[in-house]
């Protein structure tokens, strides 16, 4: 079992993490846009994003696009290379940050369910892609 070649983790996980951006941008801010300004709305905020949060939320979607592929590369020697693998990776990185972030704030009554899982089925799919492709580009040392 090699060691993990975190460069190729950190220029896999740019690319994951351009994918993981460009779907949130426009899930978010052109599919969802009407659906969350009125959550926004019933919440007395409003549903435009700053600068500052446009930043941050974009460091966030590299973020979890390096963690993408660090996980691949983690599982790689069990599973194997490739696609499946990927996949799998994706998958879990979805479950942990995604499809389980989204379960309090549905809990504590601030969004919806039917929004919640619009976005969380969206967030699938995207993780899906955005791993595969990270992890195209990964290679051991």
């Amino acid at each position: 079992m090699g060691k993990i070649n975190l460069g190729r983790v950190i220029l896999g996980g740019i690319v994951a993490g351009i994918i993981i951006d460009i779907w949130e941008g426009v899930m978010r801010g052109v599919l969802l846009q009407e659906q969350a300004a009125k959550v926004m709305a019933a919440l007395g905020r409003t549903n435009v994003v700053s600068t500052k949060q446009l930043i941050a939320l974009n460091i966030y979607g590299l973020v979890i696009g390096i963690l993408a592929i660090w996980v691949y590369a983690a599982i790689r020697p069990r599973f194997g290379a490739g696609p499946k693998t990927a996949l799998l990776a994706g998958l879990a990185v979805w479950a942990l940050v995604f499809a389980l972030g989204a379960m309090p704030p549905v809990f504590m009554h601030l969004v919806p369910v039917n929004l919640a899982l619009m976005a969380s089925c969206a967030e699938a799919v995207m993780m899906l892609i955005a791993g595969v492709a990270g992890a195209a580009l990964y290679k051991e040392a």
